[in-house]
């Protein structure tokens, strides 16, 4: 039940985040449509947002909560502040240097994610570079927050960390309305936005790491043996985390080669899919991960092999049919939340086109969130490293293969190919994953799997028909006035979640059956 509860506290917070996500991509959409200019910001955003991924979020809170973990455990409140004052300084340090390099190279930085622009000395070069150089300081600034958070979730504090992505958003929902009017270039209001985020998202930490007694004071010591530690960890977890980073990468490097809008429209996409992904499948991530080192620690292996379970089994219950529904809801979502003044209807079919791809990964996606702390919990950092990096090499195949495809047959979308190849690559590595969990004995799914396999496909496809044969096409929804589609686009989704309920109700699905297993 706690487990539950907390996924719930994260999950709640996070739908806040993303609803105020949605709020500041309608006004993006809106001011900016899908544009150069747009692409260039998206661009210069993603680099340090990309950066965040891997290191702040990725092999550094892989590596660091593990660790805090087995520290608390021990009961030496001493040995426990001196570890978050050398990790800390450490951290801070090496982030200095980053941020420093990142601001003086910008253009180089670049030419690496955009040589499609760089080589046709496009404008969105110049433009995104000049962003970048304003962008690249928040990748030091919310990696310390990821730092704060990690020390929060390893004591139970989840709120905090969970709302602090709200900040963002309003932060670039401001600048765009407030100081876009005002600049020569008013897209570079959202680079300072961004900026500005940083700040106040490190800001808000700090209380709450006061009120434990855990505030950092930082001091420089690579020796320092927890640090030590956490950088041997971070090597392996850095090359696994790295993966769908790299991924992303070469995503964006065959976009710039692609017609303009490409960046956008993919963008667009991706911040729909990251609603279920983030209150969902981050949430759920960020709450088991301290649980499972905390049951490694106590060797307690029936109790870690239940947890991965049940959050396997809740995580199938939610996926397919968000999946199913962001896949037959496609354009009327994103008539709805972008189709406005800038954004055009071309621009929806391009957009729906990779939405839809996505979303097909989805259930993968948030399993592989799931799957990987069952290695990260145990210090086994190596296997899902080797696994990334075949799931890796297989989108990279896939990219070329399904984009160069659809560019031979004349396809009006190829960037959906993009999008296509990482749900392919996401189902290889939560498949290699599950397995190697299996082998080694450490997850032993329980009774009635069977029975809930059934019962969700069951139900999922009755709601993906109703909901189908109901909604109308994305040209009537066009002449929609904005309350009218929200209603309508409500009713749609109630409707669904309606049906698949009473269905896996019928089937036999209990709520109390998600609810032991989360204790």
């Amino acid at each position: 039940m706690k487990l539950l509860k907390s996924t719930a506290t994260v999950g709640g917070a996070t739908i806040a985040s993303r609803i105020l996500g949605f709020v500041r991509d309608v006004v993006l959409a809106r001011m900016f449509g899908a544009s150069g200019a747009t692409d260039a910001f998206f661009l210069a955003f993603r680099i340090p947002n990309l950066m965040r991924r891997l290191f702040a979020e990725g092999s550094f809170s892989l590596a660091f909560v593990p660790v805090l973990s087995e520290y608390r455990a021990a009961g030496d409140r001493h040995a426990l502040r001196d570890l978050l004052d050398h990790v800390a300084g450490t951290l801070l340090a090496v982030l200095l240097v980053i941020t420093a390099l990142g601001m003086l190279m910008a253009p180089a930085v670049l030419a690496i994610f955009a040589p499609g622009w760089f080589i046709e000395g496009r404008d969105e070069f110049h433009l995104s570079a000049d962003m970048l150089r304003i962008t690249f300081p928040y990748i030091l600034l919310i990696s310390l927050t990821a730092f704060a958070g990690g020390i929060l979730n390893t004591y139970e504090r989840f709120l905090v960390p969970a709302l602090t992505p709200v900040l963002l958003n309003l932060s670039l929902i401001a600048a765009a309305w407030l100081l876009s009017a005002h600049l020569q270039v008013p897209v570079m209001a959202l680079a300072w936005g961004v900026l500005a985020a940083g700040f106040i998202q490190l800001g808000v930490q700090l209380p709450a790491l006061a009120r434990l007694g855990l505030l950092p004071r930082p001091r420089w010591d690579w020796r320092h043996s927890g640090v030590r530690r956490i950088l041997k960890l971070m090597v392996p977890t850095l090359l696994g985390s790295s993966a769908a980073q790299v991924n992303i990468l070469f995503d964006s490097i065959i976009a710039t080669f692609l017609v303009t809008g490409s960046v956008s429209w993919l963008y667009y996409s991706d911040r729909l899919l990251e609603f279920p992904l983030g209150v969902f499948g981050i949430a759920l991530a960020t709450v088991i991960l301290p649980s499972l080192s905390r049951k490694h620690a106590e060797k307690s292996e029936e109790a870690f092999s239940q947890t991965m379970d049940w959050a396997l089994r809740l995580s199938l219950l939610i996926t397919i049919p968000a999946a199913a529904g962001l896949v037959v809801l496609s354009a009327p979502i994103l008539v709805t939340l972008f189709q406005y003044q800038a954004f055009r209807p071309e621009d929806v079919a391009m957009a729906s086109l990779s939405l839809k791809a996505y979303a097909l990964g989805l259930p993968a996606f948030i399993a592989v969130k799931v799957l990987a702390p069952g290695y990260y919990a145990r210090q086994d950092p190596k296997t899902p490293v080797k696994i990334s990096l075949i799931a890796m090499g297989s989108n990279m195949a896939m990219n070329i293969i399904l984009v160069g495809g659809m560019l031979w047959a004349g396809f009006s979308g190829p960037h959906a190919g993009l999008a296509l190849a990482s749900s392919f690559s996401a189902f290889l590595n939560a498949g290699l994953l599950y397995r190697g969990l299996r082998r080694s004995g450490v997850y032993q799914p329980g009774p009635g799997w069977r029975r809930l396999c059934i019962a969700v496909a069951l139900a999922t496809g009755i709601m993906a028909g109703v909901i189908g044969a109901w909604a109308p096409p994305a040209e009537i929804w066009i002449e929609l006035k904005a309350l009218l589609r929200a209603t309508d686009l409500a009713i749609y989704i109630l409707l669904g979640a309606s049906v698949y309920g009473l269905v896996v109700w019928i089937a036999g699905l209990r709520p109390e059956q998600f609810v032991r297993g989360s204790s």
